[in-house]
């Protein structure tokens, strides 16, 4: 009866013994298995828009994330985005980037074991438009006025593809779900010499 009662004291005591063993083997998923989304706020600042003004604006933009880590330091990911508000020039020019799609490549890097620094670098598709507001509408209409803004107005920007990067930030706030923090540039434009950065904020989940 006393073997009996031991063996039955200690069985509990192997299972609780076992539990933590069983739940680090569960969190201790290789990084390279999981998948990944995201949705961002994205504010994009636009600068050196023209040729004789270089002047800059803000305008915002939401953008989706879906990407997929190759090793436990590699990812590759593809962005779209679209455009939630215009950016304007001295009330004169307005700027909107209707969508883009992106593809990166990045490096990914442990700071502790609950958030990593990472940087990544791709090409991106951007298509907007430029045009006249009403008051810069009615200076082009004016004959003793003019607008430097006037020959900006059309495809924005002009060439559509161009190289991006991005360097950010992110924090585990529970079990794969992570705030991320990043800033980067979307696009520069050969033909308008507008060199527009990225600057998001939002949650990424891995699966």
């Amino acid at each position: 009866m006393s073997t009996l009662l031991r063996v039955s004291r200690s069985v509990p005591l192997s299972l609780l013994a076992a539990l933590p063993l069983t739940g680090q083997a569960q969190e201790d998923v290789p990084r390279e298995d999981l998948y990944y989304v995201g949705v961002l706020a994205t504010a994009l600042n636009h600068r050196s828009v023209g040729d004789d003004t270089s002047k800059a604006t803000w305008s915002n933009a939401g953008t989706l994330v879906f990407g997929g880590h190759i090793t436990d330091l590699f990812h590759a990911e593809l962005r779209a985005g679209g455009g939630l508000s215009d950016g304007t020039i001295e009330n004169q020019l307005a700027l909107n980037i209707e969508h883009f799609e992106s593809w990166y490549i990045g490096l990914h890097y442990p700071l502790t074991d609950y958030a990593n620094i990472y940087g990544q670098a791709g090409f991106s598709n951007i298509h907007g438009r430029a045009k006249l507001t009403a008051e810069g509408q009615a200076i082009a209409d004016d004959p003793d006025q003019s607008t430097p803004y006037e020959e900006l107005v059309g495809e924005y920007p002009e060439s559509a593809f161009s190289l991006s990067w991005i360097i950010g930030l992110d924090m585990e706030l529970f079990h794969n779900a992570y705030l991320v923090m990043e800033g980067g540039r979307l696009f520069k434009d050969t033909g308008t010499n507008a060199n527009t950065f990225q600057f998001s904020s939002g949650l990424r989940y891995e699966f």
